[in-house]
C-alpha cells in the first residue's frame, strides 16, 4: 500500500466506521489514528487493514473490526495508571493501543506464534510497558495479581469467577459472553470486594477462548 493510500484508508477507518459508532473520545481516535494497523495485519490481508471487517489469523483467531476496537477502548476509560490484562494478544494491534493509553500492559496468549508476532511487530513503537506471556488466561491470570482493566479477546460461554476477581476494586472488563446462538458484548465493574456491576451494550461475535468453562448440561 502506497503511503497516500495508507494515511487516506487510515482516514477513511476513522471518519467513516468509528466516529458512526459513536466512538468520540478524542484520546481513542487519536491512538487509533496513530498506531500502524497496517504494520499488525498479516502480508496476504494487508489490503483489508483499515476495512470494517476481521481479518484472519492463524489458528482460527482473528483480529477485530476497528470499530468494535475503538468502542472496547472508549467503554474502559483508560487511565495512565491502569495495569491492564489482555487475554488473547492476537494481533497485537489493540495491545498497541491499550499500551499507549494505561500504564503498563501484560498480554496473554494461548498461541505462542501470536504472541511471537505480535512482540515482533510491537518492536520499534518505542513502547516499554508491555509484558508478553504465553499461557492459558480463559480462567484468569492472577500470578500477576490484580488488574484495574481486563480485556477479554474471545468470547466466554459463561461469566468466568476468577476473572472477577482478577479485577481490582473499581476495576473495569470487557468481556462477550454467550454461544454462537447469540453472544453479547458486557462492561463488568468490581464496586466492592465482594459485589460487580454488568453493563449490556450490544450483541456481536467472538470466536471462543479456548478451555473456558462452560455451563453444566443436564442429563435427563
Amino acid at each position: 500500500m502506497a503511503d497516500f493510500n495508507t494515511d487516506l484508508a487510515r482516514y477513511n477507518m476513522i471518519e467513516q466506521q468509528i466516529r458512526p459508532w459513536d466512538v468520540l473520545d478524542p484520546q481513542v481516535l487519536e491512538v487509533m489514528a496513530t498506531t500502524p494497523r497496517e504494520r499488525f495485519a498479516p502480508k496476504a490481508y494487508a489490503n483489508l487493514a483499515f476495512s470494517d471487517t476481521e481479518i484472519p489469523l492463524d489458528h482460527d483467531q482473528t483480529m477485530l473490526e476497528p470499530k468494535l476496537e475503538g468502542r472496547i477502548l472508549q467503554i474502559l476509560q483508560i487511565k495512565p495508571t491502569d495495569r491492564i490484562l489482555e487475554i488473547g494478544t492476537g494481533s497485537g494491534y489493540l495491545t498497541a493501543c491499550l499500551a499507549k493509553m494505561g500504564g503498563n500492559v501484560v498480554t496473554v496468549d494461548i498461541h505462542a506464534e501470536l504472541s511471537q508476532r505480535a512482540q515482533q511487530q510491537l518492536a520499534g513503537l518505542g513502547l516499554d510497558n508491555v509484558q508478553f506471556e504465553v499461557g492459558d488466561a480463559s480462567h484468569g491470570w492472577q500470578q500477576d495479581g490484580e488488574f484495574d482493566v481486563i480485556v477479554v479477546g474471545g468470547s466466554l460461554p459463561m461469566q468466568q469467577e476468577s476473572l472477577l476477581n482478577t479485577l481490582t476494586v473499581g476495576g473495569r472488563m470487557f468481556v462477550v459472553i454467550g454461544d454462537d446462538l447469540l453472544m453479547e458484548a458486557q462492561l463488568i465493574k468490581r464496586i466492592s470486594e465482594n459485589d460487580w456491576s454488568t453493563e449490556s451494550l450490544f450483541e456481536t461475535h467472538l470466536p471462543a477462548l479456548l478451555n473456558a468453562k462452560k455451563p453444566q448440561s443436564f442429563v435427563f
